[in-house]
């Protein structure tokens, strides 16, 4: 598989899940706002933010790629997932749907490197902690 399109596919999601960082841990009030919504301020809004830096800093390192992919996959399946069951969320939250654009992007790559790295899942599963 093509090194740099790999590479991209790795890139992307870990600088939308980093970028977001800023307007969790600086309870930007869109942030604050769509976590009250989902009862989950401000401890959920922390959480999940925590989770996306180690989702991103694992895309970016070769070894922990795949593990990186797969937290990835499995919140922006939350995120899509709250935005498509929560009326008050929606795809539109405050009249514009980037949040959930980049809940799709992000979630389409991380996905597409589950996929390409699936042959080292055996491994991984074999892990020791």
């Amino acid at each position: 598989m093509n090194k740099i399109f790999i590479w991209i596919l790795r890139i992307v999601p870990a600088v939308i899940m980093l970028q977001t960082l800023y307007f969790k841990f600086t309870a930007h009030p869109q942030s604050v706002k769509l976590f009250t919504i989902l009862g989950m301020e401000p401890w959920g809004r922390i959480t999940v933010g925590v989770f996306e830096l180690i989702a991103g800093i694992l895309l970016m390192i070769n070894r922990t790629a795949l593990l990186g992919a797969l937290l990835g996959a499995g919140l922006m399946c939350g995120a899509i997932f709250f935005h498509l069951s929560n009326s008050q969320v929606g795809i539109y939250f405050d009249g514009d749907p980037l949040l959930f654009i980049y809940a799709v992007i992000t979630l389409l790559c991380c996905a597409t490197l589950v996929l390409i790295y699936r042959r080292q899942i055996p491994a991984l599963l074999k892990l020791k902690f």
